[in-house]
């Protein structure tokens, strides 16, 4: 049978590891997006610069082959919903890291309210309790494409699949806390922003009588 091939990275990571802005800027992507390690920005990244790679070559050239893989690739950026199929190729060298990160299944789990937060979504994902259309989807990386969003949704075998599990419970009761907020009239807001002013202020008029006098000795 031979020797099994080689598997070779899909990704590459940065020429300079010790640049300090990168490595604050993958620390809170890692937060925002409950990414695992920074190789999932890094394949990320990857997939990115291999897009820009398509679109600088496509630029130059005007050929009958060239307009062809050019809407392949467009079609493709379209369809995950990071262009639009009428979008130009300076539009893609206009894509961002957080624009790929949005379309991770992980990301789409925790938007629509199926999970109190990303890492949570993660792990819902791991244990086989999403599905993307019939499909079950175990990988938190998964890029959504745009006619697949409306179908990501627990397993229909899966405890959370019951409206009255009690993690769906805790989420109903967030996302009614959380229209609430959005509906709650702008005055009602200001009120409240005032009253918390005034609170603070108090509590700091409060301290300043609290302490000794100049030219008082304490004991």
């Amino acid at each position: 049978m031979g020797d099994p091939k080689k598997q070779r990275k899909k990704y590459s990571g940065p020429m300079h590891p010790w640049q300090a802005v990168r490595i604050e800027e993958e620390r809170v992507l890692l937060k925002d997006y409950g990414l695992k390690n920074k190789k999932e920005i890094w394949k990320m990244s990857s997939l990115l610069r291999n897009f820009f790679h398509q679109a600088k070559k496509l630029i130059t050239l005007s050929t009958k082959q060239s307009e062809r893989e050019k809407n392949q690739l467009f079609k493709k950026l379209a369809s995950l919903g990071l262009v639009k199929e009428t979008s130009k190729l300076e539009d893609i060298l206009n894509l961002t890291i957080r624009g790929i990160l949005e379309r991770r299944l992980q990301t789409m789990v925790y938007k629509k309210k199926l999970a109190r937060s990303v890492k949570q979504a993660r792990q819902f994902i791991t244990h086989g309790h999403i599905f993307v259309g019939d499909k079950k989807m175990t990988i938190p990386s998964y890029l959504v494409k745009v006619g697949e969003e409306s179908s990501i949704n627990f397993s229909s075998t899966s405890s959370l699949s019951n409206a009255e599990h009690p993690e769906r419970t805790i989420l109903k009761e967030k996302a009614k806390e959380e229209k609430k907020k959005r509906l709650e009239r702008p005055d009602e807001r200001a009120r409240r922003g005032r009253n918390k002013m005034y609170r603070g202020e108090k509590k700091a008029n409060k301290k300043r009588e609290e302490r000794p006098k100049e030219g008082t000795k304490t004991k």
